[in-house]
């Protein structure tokens, strides 16, 4: 296992560029053969993997499982933290670039482990994931921190029918919906339809485990058609719900 605490250099911030070179701090497009969890808890930091941008922030990290090329920049005095698993030792979760959400309880740990070898457990990678992972066979959904947005998860939470949009939430919250949709962004790592989407997906997974048809699942999670909610599901989860429920009765 590796660890890495690393403060960048004063330099004017700018985005990733292509063909190797980096505008601001950070590196260009590299490869590891261990899977890497990587946290800034001052700052931020945007990595780059797989045609999207993850922006990573004190209440998000990424994991990026070994094997894929990805790219990172480095805003001014940002603090990046990051752990190494061997592939080769620990099964990670994940196979494609996966953003959680660190709480208290993460941070805590995080920091301890940067204090030196012997200081704390090295745990499996799998198990180290679980602290800020999802349910078995959910979608991994971080929550937002912010009033406002946090205030949106929770009614969706409750009604994830609800099909208010980001404006509409924004104009009900006395707020602006760029503010709301910026929030969800940086502190979910997911722009707000997807995040919708997610929890909408995940609740479904309840329901089709109930028994219920679904084109019933469909209108009870917010989808307005069942191709929609088939499409949705079969992108995220690999198969048509029918197929998933009879992987997983």
């Amino acid at each position: 296992m590796t660890q890495q605490a690393a403060r960048t250099e004063q330099r004017a911030p700018g985005p990733a560029a292509t063909d190797g070179l980096v505008a601001g701090d950070g590196h260009a497009t590299h490869v590891h053969d261990f899977h890497q969890f990587l946290y800034a808890p001052l700052g931020r930091i945007v990595v780059t993997a797989e045609g999207r941008d993850h922006e990573l922030t004190p209440a998000v990290a990424l994991w990026v499982p070994a094997g894929v090329p990805h790219s990172a920049w480095f805003a001014p005095d940002s603090l990046v933290i990051a752990e190494g698993f061997a592939a080769d030792r620990h099964r990670l979760p994940y196979s494609r670039p996966t953003v959680v959400n660190v709480g208290d309880a993460q941070r805590r740990l995080l920091f301890g482990r940067t204090r030196g070898p012997g200081t704390t457990p090295r745990d499996d990678a799998s198990a180290f994931a679980s602290l800020t992972g999802a349910p078995e066979g959910c979608l991994l959904l971080p929550q937002p921190t912010s009033e406002s947005a946090l205030r949106v998860a929770e009614a969706l939470n409750r009604h994830p029918e609800d099909p208010r949009t980001a404006a509409e939430w924004a104009e009900d919250l006395y707020t602006s919906s760029t503010s709301l949709r910026r929030a969800f962004r940086a502190e979910t790592g997911l722009p707000f339809s997807e995040w919708r989407t997610r929890l909408r997906l995940n609740r479904s997974l309840e329901l089709l485990a109930q028994g219920h048809l679904v084109g019933t699942v469909a209108a009870r999670v917010g989808f307005t058609s069942t191709n929609g909610y088939i499409l949705a599901f079969r992108k995220h989860f690999g198969s048509t719900p029918g197929a998933y429920t009879r992987r997983h009765p």
